[in-house]
């Protein structure tokens, strides 16, 4: 395979870092290619073993960083850390009102059963 096939990029650290952070925001819900019907649900869990990972790759590496790496990792972090919590409160919110209407049909179910 000669180098004119290899159209990727050069494997770096930033290339790395960059990668997972697509990811996470795939993972958070924040990224979608084609219909809005068909997007899918966040993985909350996954997101946040992805953010692990870049936390855990930022540990091994501190002081083996450029400047540049080093503030390219804390910004991606810092920033992913954000979207996380904002996602999760913006999820937990939309399922609350049908959490509360699902609880109150039930209870109106089992009031008419005792009723009767």
């Amino acid at each position: 395979m000669g180098d004119t096939e290899n159209s990727a990029p050069p494997a770096t650290f930033e290339s790395l870092a960059r990668s997972l952070k697509m990811q996470t925001e795939l993972h958070l819900g924040l990224l979608h290619f084609g219909d809005e019907k068909d997007r899918p649900e966040p993985d909350f869990s996954i997101a946040r073993y992805t953010i692990d990972l870049l936390a855990m790759l930022q540990e091994k590496t501190k002081g083996n960083l450029t400047i540049e790496e080093e503030r390219l990792v804390e910004n991606t972090l810092t920033e992913l850390r954000f979207r996380y919590v904002h996602m999760m409160e913006k999820s937990q919110k939309e399922t609350a009102p049908k959490t509360a209407a699902a609880e109150e049909s039930n209870e109106t179910k089992s009031e008419g059963q005792a009723g009767g």
